[in-house]
């Protein structure tokens, strides 16, 4: 019997050691450099350098190997961005950026197009290191002051229709608009960015998601005029970890339902995030309006708050446009879980839930929570309407609507 084993297992080997043959005599598929200063990009802050970081894109968008665009030390000074992929042979292309590509001192350049540097149907783009500096603090000025001919303003880096997207290292500040939008992706991996701007810098958005699929955000820190994260419809399967947050308006799954007919957000998880004296904590918003949309499977846990305004909110009473319709919002909230959430809020509501009376939230659970108020070290309030779920371990503030699991009594 030991003979006839050793003789199947012996053809076997052979493969084996074909195998590990070949391999080793195969050759590594060889990386293709660009350095955008072959294409005439100038690193002296007041050269329009926009075509030749177009002329770099062309070339790696057409090569067959593996290709990294150089972008090194200085200051870049770039107009609008388009870089499209449809085209394109869709070998990896890595962009390493040791310098700054600047925007021009005028907003009205950038902002006509609503984007400034825009990734278009490309697939197998990583974007290493850098700064974005978008120059934006005149157009928030515009804003801020009621300026009537203020532009919109545009968005710093978009990525749209793409897949297999890595962001790692990278520095935005001054957006205009939103910082970093990922719309209609799949396999999105942002690690280790910093996103800033003014407290005061209004609709500048950290990172934006929409409408895309498998996105993880990690290790970053963003503070800006706005929310932090954002989450809009369509997004699912979204995971967040390891954030620092603030100034802002905290981390958003809306806002959702300003449409009828509109996706929904279902299976994100929020985790091992520091919020520090921002406006909201982790947030759900809806319109007030009829909507088919929905937002379920949530998970928020392990969180620190200081000195937040609003911890933990559902409000599904959002209404930006005045006057607000006297509707209640059809989007339906369910399966959100609050799990190991801790620290002070600077009003006396840490957690309201405001849910809607057409459809109330369902599945709420709240795990190991305790949030105190900010100045007196004393327990927070709750407020809660039109919501139901369970209250698990310690829970405070209490949260009258949530019943207390008889499992954990």
């Amino acid at each position: 019997m030991v003979y006839k084993t050793s003789c199947l297992l012996l053809p076997l080997a052979l493969v084996f050691l074909d195998f590990i043959i070949t391999s080793s005599l195969a050759k590594p598929i060889p990386t293709t450099f660009i350095n955008v200063l072959t294409y005439g990009a100038k690193p002296d802050g007041s050269t329009d350098s926009t075509k030749a970081f177009l002329a770099a894109w062309q070339v790696a968008c057409a090569s067959v190997n593996p290709t990294t665009i150089i972008v090194p030390k200085g200051r870049f000074l770039v107009g609008n961005l388009v870089f499209q992929g449809k085209k394109c042979t869709d070998t990896p292309i890595s962009i390493r950026i040791a310098g700054s590509l600047i925007a021009p001192e005028d907003y009205r350049i950038v902002a006509s197009s609503e984007q400034w540097i825009w990734f278009e149907s490309v697939t197998d783009v990583s974007i290493y290191g850098g700064i974005l500096d978008a120059q934006g603090s005149s157009l928030w000025n515009c804003k801020n002051n009621g300026g009537s001919n203020c532009p919109t303003g545009a968005k710093t880096l978009l990525f749209s229709g793409s897949n297999n997207i890595n962001i790692n290292g990278l520095t935005s500040i001054n957006s205009q608009k939103f910082h970093i939008v990922i719309n209609s992706c799949n396999n999105v991996n942002i690690d280790g960015v910093k996103v800033s701007a003014d407290a005061n810098s209004p609709n500048t958005d950290g990172i934006h998601i929409q409408s895309s699929h498998l996105v993880s955000i990690t290790n970053s820190r963003i503070g800006t005029g706005d929310d932090c994260i954002s989450i809009g419809p369509g997004s699912t399967h979204v995971s967040i970890q390891g954030i620092q947050c603030g100034p802002g308006h905290g981390i958003s799954i809306g806002s959702l339902g300003i449409a009828e007919e509109e996706q929904g957000v279902e299976n994100v998880t929020v985790s091992n995030v520091d919020f520090t004296a921002t406006s909201n904590g982790v947030r759900i918003k809806t319109w007030a309006k009829n909507s088919k949309s929905f937002a379920r499977n949530i998970v928020f846990q392990h969180i620190n708050m200081q000195m937040v305004k609003n911890p933990i909110i559902i409000d599904q009473h959002y209404c930006f446009y005045k006057p607000c319709p006297k509707q209640e919002s059809g989007v339906e909230v369910s399966n959100v879980r609050y799990e190991d959430i801790h620290g002070t809020s600077s009003t006396d509501v840490a957690v309201k839930l405001d849910c809607s009376k057409e459809k109330p939230c369902t599945g709420i659970v709240m795990d190991n929570v305790n949030l105190a108020l900010q100045l007196v070290n004393q327990p927070a309030q709750a407020s809660c309407s039109n919501a139901n779920g369970l209250a698990n371990d310690v829970v405070i503030p209490f949260t009258p609507c949530l019943k207390r699991d008889i499992l954990m009594t």
